[in-house]
Formats: structure tokens, C-alpha cells, sequence
């Protein structure tokens, strides 16, 4: 059988990521006390025709009692040893989202009450959760994204991926952003030439034929780009051979608008050749997605 764990802090998704999945044929349980994976694994197995117990999705969060979150890596390992695949998907989102959510809803978060606030609460959190967060196998930083972005990344990068099969996703960023916290590689592209300081540009992105095509004519572009696709040939088979299920790549350049997403798209385009789940995202072109709060 198969259980997806997802995990992260209050208002990072976590609904939205177990809707999408009993959406999908999950059999879906929010908010499981940790203490109940081992019954709940044990009736799925119990079963002679499983149906929808052989693939189930459950939701843990701050709620379960300290003490098991603090030895979840215990249970974790136990139920990886009864043969269960176990797959750990955790969301999360900086402080400042996280914040804005809860005051966007007016819920309360489950950790806040008279003498904790709210921002006391998320931070408290984040030091409960960290035992599913460092098992993670897939790390989401929700930040910025919509709804329906959170919706679609669920049902391809988990849903769409075969077992075994190695999930990529290729994400431009801007530097004076930040870099993307669920990254695992990181790689900087502000050598290119600039397309931001032709006038004529600048109001076109990456996936604009004319930035395309200023790109395309300059050779550091294509070195830059055959170079990432020899370094991830050689190196990403090796992941996948250590039963590494997602690998998240993130292109940088200075704003996130041009450069990084002109190469994000190269590469997404080059590995859909080698992979069957690809995925690109472009953090800084939030105009090209429909928003709705997550």
C-alpha cells in the first residue's frame, strides 16, 4: 500500500494538497493523531481487496501531541519496515504569508490562545514540525503561490509521478527576492547578458520572442545552458538510482524576468525528452497565473 503524509504549518495548504488527493481516488484523513498510522496500516493490510485503502492520504500537524511529534522518526523508520511506501510531502510559507493568510480568514490559528499570538504561534510550529520536515521528500514553499498552482504541482509532481520515478521541477527566481527555500539545486545566471537594459525589453519576459531571441544570439547563453544540461545528465541518474523522488532546480537572475526564465524553459523543454514529470514555474511571473488565495 501506499500513505502520503502531508505535513507543514497552518495556512501553508495543507487543505488544499489532501483535497486534490481524495480528488484522485485518496482514501483521506485530516488531522491523524500520529499514534494511529500503525491501526490504520495495519486495517489497510488486513484487507483482502484493498481498493481504496491502498492508497491513502493523512494529514499531521502541530495539533498531534508534542511527544509523538518529537519521536516521529522512530515511527517513521517502523513504518517503512512493515513494507508500507511512505511518501512525506511538507508545505510551508514564510512568516510574513503565513501571517497575512490568517488575518485574510480571521481563523484562529490552533496553537494561538491568551498569552500566545499569533505570530508566536507559527513560530512555535515550525520548531514542532521540524521532525516531518527534515524526512520530507518533498519540501513546498507555498509563498506566493496560488491556489490553483498549489492544486496543479500536487497532481503531477505526486499524483503524475510514477513509483520510482524521478519528479523535476525547474523554478526562475529573482535574487533580490530571495532563493526559493525548497530548492535543492541552485544556479545563478546573472553572467548573461542583461535584456533588462535594452529599453525595448523591458517590457517583455522570458518567454517573450523578442527576449528570446537577444538570448539566443549571445554564446554565453548557449554555453551557459549546454553546460547545466551536461552537469544535470551526468548527475541527476544518480539521485534517481538512490531512490531520490523529487529534485527541485531553481534559476536565478536579478529580478526573476528574463534570463532565469528564458533558461528554466530551455531546460524544462531539454528534460520533458529524458523525464516523463517536468514541471516549470516562474516565481516572478505572477501575472501569467489566475490568483486565488491558498
Amino acid at each position: 500500500m501506499k500513505l502520503i503524509i502531508v505535513s507543514g504549518r497552518s495556512g501553508s495548504g495543507k487543505s488544499t494538497a489532501l483535497h486534490v488527493l481524495e480528488d484522485l481516488g485518496f482514501y483521506c484523513i485530516d488531522n491523524l493523531p500520529i499514534g494511529l498510522l500503525f491501526p490504520l496500516t495495519r486495517e489497510a493490510a488486513s484487507q483482502t481487496k484493498p481498493g481504496r485503502l491502498g492508497k491513502m492520504a493523512v494529514s499531521i500537524d502541530a495539533r498531534n501531541l508534542s511527544g509523538e511529534l518529537a519521536n516521529f522518526e522512530e515511527i517513521y523508520r517502523r513504518l517503512q519496515e512493515t513494507g508500507v511506501t511512505v511518501e512525506i510531502i511538507f508545505l510551508d510559507a514564510d512568516e510574513q504569508s503565513l501571517l497575512q493568510r490568517f488575518h485574510a480568514t480571521r481563523r484562529k490559528h490552533p496553537l494561538s490562545d491568551d498569552r500566545t499570538s499569533l505570530r508566536e504561534a507559527i513560530t512555535s510550529e515550525k520548531k514542532l514540525l521540524e521532525p516531518l520536515s527534515k524526512l520530507s521528500d518533498l519540501y513546498v514553499n507555498t509563498t506566493g503561490m496560488s491556489m490553483y498552482e498549489l492544486r496543479d504541482m500536487v497532481k503531477q509532481r505526486v499524483v503524475g509521478r510514477k513509483d520510482q520515478e524521478l519528479a523535476l521541477l525547474f523554478q526562475s527566481f529573482g535574487f533580490k527576492h530571495g532563493v526559493p527555500l525548497d530548492s535543492d539545486y541552485v544556479f545563478d545566471v546573472r553572467c548573461l547578458p542583461n535584456p533588462y537594459w535594452d529599453t525595448s525589453l523591458r517590457k517583455y519576459v522570458g518567454t517573450d520572442q523578442p527576449v528570446i531571441e537577444f538570448l539566443e544570439k549571445e554564446p554565453a547563453s548557449r554555453k551557459m545552458i549546454d553546460d547545466l544540461k551536461a552537469f544535470l545528465d551526468t548527475w541527476l541518474p544518480s539521485f534517481a538510482d538512490s531512490n531520490r523522488s523529487y529534485m527541485t532546480i531553481s534559476i536565478g537572475c536579478t529580478g526573476g524576468q528574463h534570463r532565469s526564465v528564458y533558461v528554466c524553459e530551455q531546460l524544462g523543454e531539454y528534460f520533458r525528452q529524458r523525464y516523463n514529470n517536468v514541471q516549470v514555474r516562474h516565481t516572478e511571473l505572477p501575472h501569467l497565473q489566475t490568483r486565488e488565495e491558498i
